[in-house]
Formats: structure tokens, sequence, C-alpha cells
């Protein structure tokens, strides 16, 4: 029989969390999941770094970082042709550009089975 690859293994997922407990739960559900996790970063400048100089697959962006909109390393990632999963912590959404309208976006706090989910359906290969 032979044995099918998991739909996240290997892949390089970058993660922009300002959170360190967060950020944690993140890396420890990629690892889980077989994916190598790029940062985290913690600001909009280390998450920019990390997205113009690494070979990324995806990425999990904190809408907000230390009172810094995502949304430039988004738009980075984007022009790379990286797909992006916003999470917020915004109860009543968050005012996004309407660029990003129909990106994946997840409300925290989520439980694992959703990012799990979301993950294989926005980062997954067939």
């Amino acid at each position: 029989m032979e044995k099918r690859e998991a739909p996240l293994a290997g892949l390089r997922i970058l993660v922009a969390e300002d959170n360190v407990f967060a950020a944690m739960d993140v890396e420890r559900v990629l690892e889980d999941c077989g994916c190598e996790t790029v940062g985290p970063a913690a600001t909009v400048g280390q998450a920019l770094r990390l997205a113009r100089n690494e070979r990324l697959d995806g990425a999990l962006l904190d809408v907000n970082l230390r009172d810094e909109v995502v949304f430039p390393v988004a738009d980075e990632l984007v022009r790379r042709r990286v797909r992006v999963i916003f999470i917020t912590g915004y109860q009543n959404g968050y005012p996004f550009p309407r660029h990003f309208d129909g990106f994946a976006r997840l409300l925290k706090p989520y439980p694992e089975h959703q990012l799990k989910r979301l993950m294989t359906t926005t980062f997954g290969r067939a």
C-alpha cells in the first residue's frame, strides 16, 4: 500500500504573531502538520524581511503586530504569490483593504482543529 503524503508536510509557513504564547501554539500546530515555521516575526519590519527573503509556501498573519497593521506584509506576499491566512482578535471585525476580500480569516481564540482545517484548505496540496 502506497503511503500518501500529508497535505501540509514540508511546507514553509511564515508566522507573524507578536504574542509569544500564541506564536508558540501556532508553531506546535505547524510542527504537528509537518510544516516548517519561518519566524515567528513579532513586528511588521521583521515579517517584511522574512516575506522578501525566504522561500515561503504560506503565511499566518496576525492583523495587528505591536500596533502596526500587517497589510504591507500581505501585499508583499501576494506579489510573490504566497497564500495568506489572516488571524485577528477583533471580535467586530477589522477594516480590511478591499483587495483582501475573500482571503481566509480566523478569529481568535480558535480551536486547533479549525486552524488545521483552514491551513489544509488554503495551503494544502492535492
